[in-house]
């Protein structure tokens, strides 16, 4: 039997349909809950992680630099997507607030939880900033917010568009580009390829965090939708291959087993995976692919001091 996902909130549809796929996975958006967003808060902190520290390098580097490359002299507005804590993004916002440049900073997130903490701590931190948050899906902020008439930057930081494969980049960057204007820009940061043990290391590191951060989610369905996972039955396992740039994330059944969600039967066999999420890193022949196919033109790229990070600029292609 199988549920009928129509009668289902989302998160159970796509949990059910991830569940009941021949190669089951879990959609990574729903890491996020109250706990999902503590843990991930402290990996951003974790030694392994250096995507995190790199980007916010970058910012304290090049936020003049970053300032006059989209052009500040003009009002325009910010649309982070997935804005989390906000942290690597206060150094822009200060610095351009200390600029006196006209600007407004609309964050969006799925999590209303992280929104009004963000909210919260700008207003104590950057007195005066202009604010606006949208809680909820990225396209949906998209179409409400992209009809003003001043410019608008897209922030899509900390290597995110790396939680899709290429071609799911390429169809998200070109869907997220239809919303914009002419001469409107997209801010992204992007996870370079390095050296292969220093990226597994971020998604493996030796406190377990990552791990505990992918079981959560076992955690919540269980919450949310009255299931029954033994977590303890289930290994996290991330493997990296430098060949395609993708670190890809598993929760892998240690023994046959049901599993039962609102009343429907979910069966594992011994050693059987869940895929849990895609973290990808890409060169710069790729990065300039990937800009032609979405319909963008590269303006500037932003490294750190190792080149393990990047963050670029692209002009929406007339």
């Amino acid at each position: 039997m199988t549920k009928e996902l129509t009668t289902l909130t989302p998160l159970a549809e796509d949990v059910f349909e991830g569940l009941q796929a021949d190669n089951k996975y879990l959609p990574s958006k729903y890491f996020y809950d109250a706990r999902g967003d503590e843990l991930f808060q402290q990996i951003m902190h974790l030694e392994e992680y250096y995507l995190t520290r790199k980007e916010l390098e970058i910012f304290q580097t090049h936020k003049q630099a970053i300032l006059e490359a989209i052009n500040g002299a003009e009002p325009f507005r910010i649309i982070e997507l997935g804005a989390g804590d906000g942290l690597k993004t206060k150094v822009l916002l200060k610095h351009f607030m200390e600029a006196e440049v006209d600007f407004t900073y609309t964050p969006v997130d799925i999590s209303g939880n992280v929104l009004e903490i963000l909210k919260s701590n700008l207003k104590a931190e950057i007195p005066g900033l202009k604010i606006e948050p949208y809680e909820g899906d990225y396209f949906d902020a998209l179409a409400e917010i992209a009809e003003s008439p001043e410019k608008d930057i897209v922030f899509f930081l900390g290597s995110n568009v790396g939680n899709f494969s290429e071609k799911e980049a390429v169809g998200f960057l070109t869907k997220l580009q239809e919303f914009l204007k002419e001469g409107d820009l997209l801010f992204m940061g992007v996870d370079l390829k390095k050296d292969p043990a220093i990226i597994l290391n971020a998604y493996n590191d030796e406190h377990g965090v990552t791990r505990e951060f992918n079981l959560n989610l076992l955690d919540r369905i269980n919450v949310e939708l009255e299931a029954n996972f033994d977590r303890n039955q289930f290994l996290h396992y991330p493997y990296y291959n430098p060949h395609t740039g993708e670190c890809r994330s598993y929760l892998i059944s240690k023994v046959e087993q049901a599993v039962t969600i609102m009343d429907e039967e979910i069966h594992f066999n011994a050693w059987e995976a869940i895929f849990m999420e895609i973290s990808k890193k890409y060169d710069q022949k790729q990065l300039k692919e990937l800009a032609t196919a979405a319909g963008f033109i590269p303006q500037k790229t932003f490294f750190d001091s190792d080149n393990w990070f990047a963050d670029l600029l692209w002009l929406k292609e007339k």
